[in-house]
């Protein structure tokens, strides 16, 4: 399964700061996400869709949407 949040955030003009700042979650977790260093648990699979105003479905690519 593929995270989208650099795809989300490049179609944002957003910096892992700002989603940081928006999302309540520390730079270093979301450097880790983008860089698929860290699978993200699904509270921050839910910290990520509330900041961004996204649903959480849209933050992964899977062939079971």
């Amino acid at each position: 399964m593929k995270i989208l949040l650099l795809q989300i955030m490049n179609e944002r003009n957003l910096t892992i700061r700002q989603v940081s700042v928006m999302t309540g979650l520390p730079r270093s977790t979301i450097s880790d996400i983008i860089s698929g260093r860290s699978d993200p648990r699904m509270n921050t699979l839910e910290q990520l869709a509330i900041g961004l105003k996204v649903k959480i479905t849209d933050l992964f690519d899977s062939p079971y949407k």
